[in-house]
């Protein structure tokens, strides 16, 4: 767990808040004021991942960044199983703890699942969807299949596999503090000017020993052994989410996640929803091109938020 203070020489600046609703404390960024955008990370990352939106948004929006459980400056319970579900209940008890309403989800690799867990759950305080390079399964039937097929095709999906069968998966992630560059990149990273030993230090340090890694650890070995469980949303969740404003941003250059296969899951869940894919651009797409990302979010809010207001 990051320390409460340290903002990586002023890269991270926000004030960090906590809440104890999910039973640890979890930390979440809180800045700007109106329609709230709730930012949503995922393996291996943390609320930094976001920083940049943050800093572009919070002047017309109120930007709410938790960091996971065992990520970033939340803690790392000893005592829970890191599985898909449980991080969406935890997401549940924040949300329903700060009582946020009108949500944007904007969602990144693992943080789909868990905001999309969130939805069906709770369809009515999600007034738009933002992926990007972010899963958004809400009980297609073609799920299993793309999981399956772009598991036999990403590297990291690959190496997880192969790791577990050999009983090596929790040593080396268990390392991420030093190993943490070398992840990103596996992953499908490609923006190297941005890479600075501030950079470096912010993302490793969640990870300092292999206890601390178990946020990491968790989730990759949850796919490895199929514990994650997908939330089934009911009719009425995927008849209200159907409808309601959404945007899928994918770098092309993704190895972890292929847009081929989760962006028709994308359509099937929000048939009228919007896809710009990035060319040249990563798995970590806020990273490898915040201008553009930022651009067409910011497109995407000024073109819906009317709409919403008059619902």
């Amino acid at each position: 767990m990051i320390a409460a203070d340290e903002t990586f020489r002023g890269t991270f600046p926000f004030a960090p808040r906590y809440s104890s609703a999910p039973g640890f404390r979890m930390h979440y960024v809180d800045e700007g004021a109106g329609p709230v955008l709730l930012c949503l990370h995922g393996e291996p990352t943390w609320g930094y991942l976001f920083r940049d939106v943050v800093r572009r948004f919070a002047g017309t929006h109120r930007l709410v960044v938790p960091d996971h459980m065992g990520f970033g400056k939340s803690e790392t319970p000893a005592d829970r199983s890191y599985r898909l579900q449980d991080h969406v209940d935890n997401l549940e008890a924040l949300i329903l703890d700060l009582d946020l309403d009108d949500i944007t989800l904007v969602m990144h690799d693992f943080g789909g699942p868990v905001g999309m867990g969130f939805a069906a759950r709770h369809p009515d305080r999600v007034a738009r969807v933002v992926a990007v390079n972010g899963p958004t399964p809400f009980g297609q039937p073609g799920l299993a299949k793309a999981l399956q097929d772009n598991g036999n095709e990403a590297p990291w999906f690959r190496w997880i596999a192969r790791a577990d069968r050999s009983g090596t998966l929790e040593n080396v992630l268990g390392e991420l503090n030093y190993t943490i560059l070398s992840t990103l990149k596996l992953n499908g990273f490609e923006n190297n000017d941005i890479i600075s030993e501030t950079w470096i230090e912010a993302y490793g340090a969640p990870f300092p020993t292999p206890a601390a890694s178990r946020g990491a650890i968790g989730w990759a070995k949850g796919f490895a052994t199929g514990a994650h469980v997908f939330e089934a949303p009911g009719d009425a969740a995927r008849a209200k989410m159907a409808k309601v404003p959404a945007l899928a941003i994918w770098g092309s250059a993704d190895r972890t996640l292929g847009g081929k296969y989760f962006l028709p899951l994308f359509k099937d869940a929000f048939p009228h929803g919007t896809i710009t894919e990035l060319p040249g651009v990563g798995h970590y797409s806020l990273e490898d091109a915040p201008d553009k990302v930022a651009a067409l979010l910011r497109e995407f809010l000024d073109a819906t938020t009317p709409a919403i207001m008059g619902a």
